[in-house]
């Protein structure tokens, strides 16, 4: 199928967190696409709506099957259906995670600058952040990783909060840096959350 990713589309007075703002502010900390959605995916929306009837749902196997052959096929990973849960979106998600594999008053580990809305997800929860701020050599953003292993070891801190790619810098971290990112994990025994969210 072709696509038209040239299209300007005016989002104005559309109800946008991105575009309803003020005059001369840029909107760059959310990730919303300005692409017009698939026509594939509108129709599908269109005739689901025609029905009528928006009661409770089940996931249906489809939603299971489309997340195995994507990974499979686009990054040969084979996922089994019981790893997959059905979530409303990341910021759900992981606010769910950090609730269930932390207890209250722990700290998470986040290496900063990143997404703000990480720190909600921690905080409302009534647990603490822990900071790990990246260095910025040359205009890259790098891991400090004497700083990371240093709140790592801290004995209340009992996960990371990973973004890969890195949000809002812009890296992706390679096979090395996330090995060795693990490995510390392992030695303190610190579980990772990886928000792989814009992977692809």
């Amino acid at each position: 199928m072709k696509y038209n990713f040239d299209e300007m589309i005016d989002r104005k007075n559309t109800g946008s967190l991105k575009w309803d703002v003020p005059d001369g502010e840029l909107p760059m900390w959310v990730a919303d696409m300005d692409f017009r959605t698939a026509p594939a995916v509108t129709e599908a929306i269109a005739g689901r709506a025609s029905h009528g009837i928006f009661g409770y749902t089940v996931v249906p196997d489809e939603w299971y099957e489309a997340y195995q052959t994507w990974w499979g096929s686009r990054h040969h990973f084979e996922i089994e259906k019981d790893w997959l849960i059905f979530c409303t979106g990341v910021v759900p998600a992981i606010s769910s995670i950090v609730r269930k594999m932390t207890t209250v008053a722990e700290k998470v580990v986040v290496m900063t600058p990143v997404y703000n809305i990480f720190f909600n997800s921690i905080l409302n929860n009534g647990r603490n952040v822990l900071e790990s701020r990246l260095k910025l050599e040359n205009g890259v953003y790098e891991i400090d990783f004497g700083d990371l292993e240093k709140k790592l070891s801290d004995p209340q801190a009992s996960l990371l909060l990973l973004c890969n790619p890195q949000n809002p810098a812009g890296r992706i971290w390679d096979r090395e840096t996330l090995e060795r990112i693990g490995d510390l994990c392992v030695k303190y025994h610190v579980l990772v959350l990886s928000d792989e969210i814009h992977c692809d």
